[in-house]
């Protein structure tokens, strides 16, 4: 199979996998907290990854250790926490909507940081993606007037950490291997995660009970699979392709994560659909005229 051939086959897999994580941590924050989920994918993540990745390490050298600390704040870290405060305020598929501003901020910041262009019709993309969220998000507060669309806003900044992430892997990581990039990133995350957990009641307070081991059961997926394993996946795909291609998984993540989200009795209204398929279309021009 050649890179051309790979890079989609990533790309579906990691549709699938990512669009099904934003129902998984809904049903986790049925037993934690936002913060305790944060905490505990990354702890579980890291143990994982030091099973199967630990001889990997040997690979990373001196001078990927910053960029490896970088990508591990800005790509995982951060995001982990804003994503479960998100989750737990809004619904799941509005989550993934919002999650596909990552192609527009890694292509803002490739250009402010890394160098990159702009083309005309790229920055209309952007526009229009703008204009989309603004629908979704105003008509989703109407619709649910209990739901705090505020929140969204993280969603955005996580976007920003994903995009900064993608541009810095592709640039200073390209010669490291993918699953030594997520296992750097997760040796350095363990220790920090560890504390974070401590600091909340989770080791006086969380009950093993029916919904506290479902929790637990979703986190371990979440880990295992969601970020373990999909992290390594997409770390290679920005290798072997770009990152504005890599940052495009945003584009199918929400048809599963809306698939979902219908079955746990979650509604779209029409104009919300209409807002979603803008902001899609904006991206679409983003990554058309790369």
């Amino acid at each position: 199979m050649n890179n051309q051939q790979r890079k989609w086959l990533f790309l579906i897999i990691l549709s699938l996998v990512w669009g099904s994580s934003f129902i998984l941590m809904k049903k986790a924050l049925l037993g934690v907290t936002p913060i305790q989920l944060g905490a505990l994918r990354m702890i579980f993540s890291a143990l994982f990854l030091l099973m199967v990745g630990f001889k990997s390490l040997k690979k990373i050298k001196k001078k990927h250790w910053l960029y490896i600390v970088y990508t591990a704040i800005a790509g995982t870290f951060i995001p982990g926490f804003l994503f479960a405060f998100a989750i737990e305020n809004i619904d799941s598929a509005i989550v993934s909507i919002l999650n596909s501003f990552t192609p527009f901020n890694t292509l803002i910041i490739g250009a402010l940081l890394f160098g990159f262009t702009f083309k005309k019709s790229q920055l209309l993309g952007i526009f229009i993606g703008l204009g989309g969220t603004l629908v979704l998000i105003l008509k989703g507060a109407a619709v649910n007037p209990n739901q705090n669309y505020w929140f969204a806003l993280l969603i955005i900044i996580a976007s920003m950490g994903y995009a900064l992430n993608a541009n810095m892997i592709k640039k200073n990581l390209s010669d490291l291997d993918a699953l030594a990039i997520v296992t750097g990133n997760f040796v350095l995350l363990l220790i920090p995660a560890i504390i974070v957990l401590a600091c909340t009641d989770f080791f006086t307070e969380f009950k093993m009970d029916e919904t506290g081991t479902s929790s637990l059961g979703y986190i371990i997926i979440l880990s295992v699979v969601g970020t373990g394993i999909a992290k390594t996946i997409y770390n290679k795909l920005v290798q072997i392709s770009t990152p504005i291609f890599s940052s495009s998984v945003t584009y199918l993540i929400p048809i599963v994560a809306i698939f979902w989200g219908f079955l746990d009795g979650e509604s779209l209204q029409l104009v919300q659909v209409i807002g979603g398929l803008i902001i899609l279309s904006g991206v679409y021009l983003v990554n058309k005229s790369k």
